[in-house]
């Protein structure tokens, strides 16, 4: 098979489309409605997500719950700023971590941690620079030598008790960088997670799902459609465009998921009612798809995956999706124009931006039938 050239994953994006904070209401965002079989592509809103549904479906919705990960704060040693991203913990409470500031730092230095608040009590201890370019950290009570003492036990998603702690005290929302340069306001908190998350362990948000209110949640199950939860922790690489200069030379990050045997029953209960599989969002969809084998059979799942949907993929599962509008030369655009066919999702994008949608994390909305 030959390569790929990444260039034609690339479009011209206006800067004023890119939506630096969400409509006031989850519901009144667009929603571009493309239909594959009769290739064409009409206009609507969040809200009219409902006359498209058909009672026997199924939405396969992303419960993950964004972490307070970002990470802000002063060298101690040299007095510089410094900002880092959480990414995981182990069980003994040390952290791994992305380290951001001027210079290089050492081994056995220490960073105070700055609250959205403005208060400092917490620090980090730099303990080793990962070959990924990642630290490994370890945090401290303010004036302390030890591990910061709160019992480590392990919880959901290999996130200890303390490290919870810990970030609900000192972290700030990770933003993404192309909105207001990554720097979080207070309605940051509550408008960059889904009404539905429950799950810690992500460090960005399942977007497809911020659309989505509890009152239209609750109209849709009222229409008698399933809303099957699935797992998937974002990760820092997701929105990450590919640098190579071929789609074969990707190296695709690993993220944690899951789908439970109860969530697989109540899919496969759909499906042979004639139901449609409908993932809200693209880590809806990579679940989906890593959990079913080569004969399409869906089988639970528990761990991680770096499955890379691209040209040549062969979907098991979805048979619907709905999702945000995404960044040039992202493995999101790849997998949304593999799904949805790629001239007509070139389409969609071209008619998108002429009718002025809004783009990325806090932008509008596409429903791929």
């Amino acid at each position: 098979m030959s390569e790929t050239n990444l260039s034609q994953y690339d479009f011209k994006l206006p800067h004023e489309r890119i939506a630096q904070e969400p409509v006031a209401h989850r519901v009144d965002a667009r929603l571009m409605v493309v239909d594959r079989s009769a290739e064409t592509i009409s206009h609507h809103h969040v809200r009219d997500l409902p006359q498209f549904l058909k009672p026997e479906d199924c939405l396969v919705l992303n419960n993950t719950k964004v972490l307070p990960a970002r990470l802000i704060g002063r060298r101690t040693r040299t007095g510089g700023n410094w900002e880092g991203l959480f990414l995981a913990a182990d069980e003994h409470g040390f952290w791994k971590i992305l380290s951001k500031t001027r210079g290089k730092p050492t081994p056995g230095e220490q960073v105070a941690l700055q609250t959205p608040e403005g208060k400092i009590g917490i620090s980090l201890e730099l303990l080793a620079r990962q070959d990924d370019n990642t630290w490994l950290v370890k945090p401290l009570e303010s004036g302390e030598r030890g591990v910061w003492s709160v019992e480590c036990e392990e919880k959901q998603l290999q996130t200890p008790d303390s490290t919870l702690a810990i970030l609900d005290r000192v972290g700030w929302v990770p933003i993404p960088p192309y909105i207001r340069n990554g720097r979080m306001i207070p309605s940051d908190i509550e408008q960059y997670q889904t009404v539905y998350a429950s799950k810690p362990g992500a460090v960005a948000a399942p977007t497809a799902g911020l659309h989505f209110s509890p009152e239209l949640l609750t109209q849709i199950r009222n229409l008698g459609i399933d809303l099957v939860p699935v797992t998937l922790h974002v990760g820092a690489g997701t929105f990450k465009p590919i640098a190579t200069e071929t789609l074969e030379q990707h190296v695709m990050h690993y993220e944690w998921c899951e789908i439970t045997d109860k969530a697989l029953a109540r899919i496969q209960r759909r499906r042979r009612q004639g139901g449609r599989v409908i993932a809200v969002g693209t880590t809806s969809v990579r679940v989906l798809e890593a959990a079913s084998n080569d004969r399409g059979e869906l089988q639970p799942f528990t761990g991680e995956t770096n499955l890379f949907i691209k040209p040549g993929h062969a979907f098991r599962t979805v048979d619907a999706m709905m999702t945000n509008f995404h960044l040039p030369l992202s493995t999101l655009l790849i997998l949304v124009r593999t799904f949805g066919g790629d001239e007509l999702i070139r389409r969609a994008y071209d008619e998108a931006i002429a009718e002025e949608y809004r783009f990325y994390s806090y932008g509008d909305a596409m429903l791929i039938l």
